[in-house]
């Protein structure tokens, strides 16, 4: 077995600073996109939690979205309560600056500096989800009342409907 990566560590150490106890999976083809993790775990693309970085009026924020969903920008910036607010995707640099880690690869909690984070609500039809373990091939199981708890998310429609 090979030693557990650093930022799969790290990501371990913020859980448990959090409460939480999470033990994360490798698996070396990678899971970078919700399909592949889906496949991968063995799960619907549905419990994968694609651990976004947008910045909202450039306010960094996460957003943790279902695999099987797009999220709508407008529903984002209202549960920010900034409506008609410019909400851009954050790109690879940003994402790591705010977070510490690799697109892909972002976990819901743990991140360089404090983010509000916001919860897709249909994660909260499943009792486990798959999250980033800090790098494109680790992940994590979790409840996703737990990962509510763990980060301070809201809850909230993120869902792009059209």
């Amino acid at each position: 077995m090979s030693e557990l990566h650093p930022n799969a560590r790290a990501v371990m150490a913020a859980a448990e600073t959090a409460g939480l106890t999470i033990d994360p999976v490798e698996f070396p083809d990678g899971t970078r996109t919700a399909g592949d993790a889906a496949r991968a775990i063995g799960v619907a693309v549905g419990q994968i939690v694609k651990t976004l970085v947008f910045a909202v009026d450039r306010e960094v924020v996460i957003a943790m979205v279902s695999g099987i969903n797009r999220l709508d920008s407008a529903r984002l910036a209202a549960a920010a309560a900034r409506v008609g607010a410019v909400v851009d995707r954050a790109d690879a640099r940003l994402a790591r600056d705010a977070t510490g880690y690799p697109i892909g690869g972002v976990p819901p909690f743990g991140h360089t500096r404090p983010l509000r984070t916001f919860l897709d609500e249909d994660l909260m039809a499943y009792d486990v989800v798959w999250a980033a373990a800090g790098t494109p091939r680790h992940v994590f199981a979790a409840a996703p009342a737990d990962l509510v708890r763990a980060t301070g998310a809201t809850v909230c429609a993120l869902r792009d409907d059209r």
